[in-house]
């Protein structure tokens, strides 16, 4: 029976001698051994004979007033209630989470901001105490990729499922209200679980039974009422709509807080994780994928036998850049030797369907780069009928690519970012694709020419060099029109973006729009204004072309890096240290 159930019903026993009866004889039967240590008292017994004596230790109030004495009922799960009246930001709850969770050194699972506001007469200040919220339609458990998160189905708890997991950090993004924390030590994701194994024991959470204002408790909530609540879009100032996930923290004041009540920290600007091994996935991924569908177009549109002379060169090229791209991704998970079990969220989770997506172009791409070889080299003698699928494997390859592609576009919209948002990602990854498609294939073309100077009057080479010219300026004027975001009074996370990148960033902006400009459009636009009775050499040429993708290639992993390093993520209110 647990503690808490004993204290609530009050229980009232006779004291009984806790010593075994005297035998007269000397001897004891079995039946009177029996007897004898039936009448010893057990743990339930002793605790009620202390609580009848008074004597139950000062603590005892917290198994018992700040905790459900029943589970939740169908429709109901538990939550975190907490008195913002009642709380003083000692912090006593982060240090007892931390200890009782026996978390790491630079490991917190619940933290302490501060709310202010009101006017200089009369100023005003609130303490929040937060942790996991325990969401209904917890964001990190429908993206994770690997099924690490569960929802009790009767206390609505969100556990992690550290085992499980593989590290690759997507909760962290998925979560509006950081509460999933990464440990670089153990190479995993954990959380807040309410202390669960406490709770089912009849004992309170941690940070419940810490704090000496009684600010924090568990309360059964009802999910319909959750549900009404969040479309009111009432929670805490300056943090994420409640809408998106549904939290279950409750937390209740007395007092009317000013209407300008922010978090301390609202207007503070910080630099995100550039996640590098993301960055170089999603470019040389979509370099592969707009390398493939760029040669696909050229054939298209201006005749089968266009990439003729370079159209094994070019799909060599672009699928070794894929495959460079699915093994950088690996450096970015914390545990990748459990990467196969990224197929097990294929159903909710988007970065499943990426890994999917990309998995199948890359085998497509193997196939049809194949195809071009299978007649002059004679081990790949036994694949000789794909050299007579050459054409819908094409088409294969940039169905699978687009699909991968349409992928990452969502694994990033999915998290409900501003800076993220689903038609402005889109159009990024789709001008990346674009661009380094182009500038891959005229330099492939220009490399394994043997006359680069008959190039220059192609139909192919000004398609080319024409469509890098327009796409990069179209990106480029796109991502310029960022900035006018400063000059806007209302906080924004646009607005934060572009301080970032005017301010902290300024370097990595700089040069991304310097080597976007000089490879996407000032080289190509020369190219376009040269002809074969100009006499340029072949060498000049060539190392226009490289130059070109290299500097094209350079200006698309600052911007990748600036797409996370300038993308401020929402968080709880902060700011008290």
């Amino acid at each position: 029976m647990s503690v808490a159930k004993v204290s609530d019903t009050h229980f009232r026993l006779p004291i009984v001698n806790n010593s075994p009866p005297k035998i007269q004889d000397g001897n004891k039967s079995l039946l009177q051994s029996l007897l004898a240590e039936q009448q010893k008292l057990t743990a339930v017994e002793k605790f009620a004979r202390l609580h009848e004596e008074h004597a139950l230790p000062a603590q005892s109030k917290y198994y018992r007033d700040l905790i459900p004495t029943e589970k939740p009922k169908p429709g109901q799960q538990y939550a975190f209630e907490v008195d913002l009246d009642a709380c003083t930001a000692c912090k006593a709850c982060v240090t007892a989470c931390h200890s009782l969770n026996g978390l790491d050194e630079n490991e917190v699972w619940r933290s302490v901001g501060l709310l202010h506001g009101g006017t200089p007469q009369a100023p005003a200040q609130q303490h929040v105490t937060t942790a996991c919220h325990h969401c209904l339609d917890p964001a990190c458990m429908t993206g994770c990729p690997v099924k690490a998160y569960e929802k009790d189905p009767v206390t609505g708890i969100v556990k992690h499922l550290d085992d499980q997991c593989i590290g690759c950090q997507y909760c962290i993004l998925m979560c509006p209200y950081d509460a999933p924390k990464y440990n670089p030590e153990r190479g995993i994701v954990r959380k807040c679980d309410m202390c669960t194994d406490r709770l089912s024991n009849g004992e309170a959470p941690a940070c419940v039974q810490a704090c000496p204002n009684e600010a924090i408790r568990i309360a059964i909530v009802d999910q319909t009422a959750a549900v009404q609540e969040s479309q009111a879009n009432v929670f805490v100032p300056g943090a994420a709509s409640p809408e998106y996930t549904i939290p279950t923290t409750n937390y209740k004041t007395k007092k009317s807080l000013p209407r300008n009540m922010l978090p301390a920290d609202f207007y503070q600007v910080n630099r995100e994780h550039s996640h590098p091994p993301l960055v170089a996935m999603l470019v040389l991924t979509q370099l592969s994928v707009g390398a493939f569908c760029v040669s696909l177009g050229l054939n298209k549109y201006l005749g089968e036998q266009a990439t003729q002379d370079f159209g094994g060169h070019s799909a060599v090229f672009a699928l070794v850049f894929g495959l460079a791209a699915l093994g950088a991704s690996l450096l970015h998970l914390g545990r990748p030797q459990f990467a196969f079990r990224a197929f097990l969220g294929l159903k909710t989770s988007w970065l499943s369907r990426e890994i999917i997506g990309f998995s199948l172009f890359a085998g497509a791409g193997t196939a049809y780069a194949a195809s071009f070889f299978v007649e002059s080299v004679p081990a790949l003698a036994p694949l000789l009928p794909l050299r007579y699928l050459q054409s819908p494997l094409s088409y294969a390859v940039a169905a699978t690519g687009l699909l991968g592609v349409f992928c990452s576009v969502m694994v990033y919209a999915a998290t409900q970012r501003e800076h993220w948002r689903g038609a402005l990602t889109g159009f990024k990854f789709g001008m990346t694709s674009a661009i380094l498609g182009c500038s891959t294939i005229l330099m492939v073309a220009v490399l394994s020419s043997g006359d680069p100077a008959s190039l220059l009057s192609t139909a192919a080479f000004r398609s080319l060099c024409g469509l890098l010219c327009a796409a990069t300026a179209l990106k480029l004027v796109s991502e310029l029109s960022m900035f006018r975001h400063l000059r806007r009074r209302r906080d924004s996370q646009l607005k934060r973006s572009a301080i970032l990148m005017a301010g902290e960033l300024r370097d990595a902006t700089g040069l991304r729009f310097a080597s976007g400009a000089l490879g996407g459009i000032v080289l190509p636009g020369l190219s376009l204004l040269a002809t074969p009775a100009s006499g340029a050499s072949a060498n000049v040429l060539m190392s226009a072309a490289a130059l070109a993708f290299l500097l094209c290639l350079a200006g698309e992993l600052f911007e990748r890096y600036l797409f996370f390093a300038a993308a401020p993520a929402s968080k709880m209110p902060g700011g008290l240290s």
